[in-house]
């Protein structure tokens, strides 16, 4: 560890964090102007979320890499525990959202514990890897089927009671994290290749399943029919009338509307683009800083993937554990941002997925400031802080 802990509060991840949040404040502030908005008090709240998160960061730094692998287990099998008494909680406690029972709903406080499981899973992940790797240092087919195998369970039990809620978007973010991490793990190329063609076959066919029998599916594989609707809007917005088709228009004029250097603050003019403050966060910044603002934000996000990356390879020969942590973290961020940015512009079929690090929300902002609290930690306990962006 380095003996200059003044480098740690100087640091290009707390640069870049708090570059973050401030984006996040000024873009939520611009979607609290709008009228639906009005009297919400989403800024305050946010910096209370943000505030809170700060504070895990903190106190994560008390735990050595060592402590956190041995602990990654108990850690997961909690998270899958919340997932499981989510499900069974009455609807006092756990009330039913759009149609799923993802969050606990209590007296001024919801959370979404799935949110959280994506942390565990990726710390539980890393450890079952590293200690995989450990065990078997010249692999073999039998080793990586193995570790496939391992990867698979370890992902899908969370899965499982995450689409039972049901929530098919959030557990497209699990698939994402555990392929990255398939893909990372040093698997032999062919089992690879062989895996990538069975999920692509499974995922095309399972899409083409929901678009051409949508009740057939909402009674076998449990999709909500709001997500069917979704799919529908994305395959076909002309075709398909539906509230989300709506929010989609709504979006791409936000994001046109901001043309090169946007509107500013205090002056949007789509005023019924619905979740501004939250799902379409980069529409509104389209809209408040244009082409310029929203080119800026992705440039972040790519500084950002940048540096877990070479925090990933760095830390490889020293902490293959922290090694993982990092890219499993990378993937969340990836998935998210691709995913919420994808959306917003029609690429995607609209989700649930927030902007990390940005959009507005209690459960993303903390599991997110849990899961940058691991990776600052993997940085500090290898001793490969910078006071500067670029290495």
């Amino acid at each position: 560890m380095t003996n200059n802990k003044s480098h740690y509060i100087q640091s290009d991840f707390i640069l870049l964090l708090l570059l973050f949040i401030g984006v996040s404040l000024l873009a939520i502030y611009n979607a609290e102007q709008l009228p639906q908005n009005v009297g919400q008090n989403y800024v305050i709240k946010q910096i209370v979320w943000f505030s809170a998160g700060i504070f895990l960061v903190s106190i994560i730094q008390f735990f050595d890499l060592e402590q956190l692998y041995k602990a990654s287990i108990y850690i997961y099998g909690f998270g899958v525990l919340v997932l499981i008494v989510l499900l069974i909680s009455p609807e006092s406690i756990a009330a039913e959202i759009r149609g799923t029972k993802s969050w606990f709903t209590l007296p001024g406080l919801s959370i979404q514990p799935a949110e959280f499981t994506k942390i565990t899973t990726i710390l539980f992940l890393a450890a079952a890897i590293s200690q995989h790797k450990g065990k078997y240092e010249v692999p073999t087919i039998p080793s990586d089927i193995f570790l496939l195998l391992k990867i698979g369970v370890i992902t899908a039990i969370p899965i499982v009671f995450i689409l039972m809620q049901p929530d098919f978007g959030t557990s497209m973010v699990y698939v994402f994290i555990a392929g990255m991490m398939v893909l990372l793990s040093g698997i032999d190329w062919k089992i690879i290749g062989g895996l990538v063609l069975t999920v692509a076959a499974l995922a095309v066919s399972t899409l083409l399943f929901i678009v051409n029998f949508p009740e057939l599916a909402e009674d076998t594989i449990g999709i909500a029919p709001y997500q069917i609707n979704r799919l529908m809007t994305w395959f076909d917005p002309s075709q398909n009338a539906s509230g989300d088709t709506y929010q989609f228009d709504l979006s791409m004029l936000a994001l046109g509307s901001g043309q090169l250097t946007g509107k500013g603050l205090n002056n949007l003019q789509v005023v019924q683009l619905p979740d501004a403050h939250t799902d379409f966060i980069f529409s509104i910044i389209g809209e408040s800083f244009g082409f310029i603002g929203s080119a800026l934000v992705i440039l972040l996000y790519f500084i950002m993937l940048y540096r877990l990356v070479t925090l990933g390879l760095k830390s490889f020969e020293n902490s293959q554990f922290g090694s993982y942590i990092s890219f499993g973290f990378l993937s969340l961020l990836l998935i998210h941002a691709f995913q919420n940015i994808g959306m917003t512009i029609g690429i995607m079929p609209i989700t649930g997925i927030p902007l990390l690090l940005i959009s507005y929300g209690g459960s993303s902002v903390l599991s997110t400031m849990i899961g940058f609290g691991l990776v600052y930690r993997v940085a500090v306990e290898i001793d490969i802080q910078n006071d500067y962006l670029f290495k």
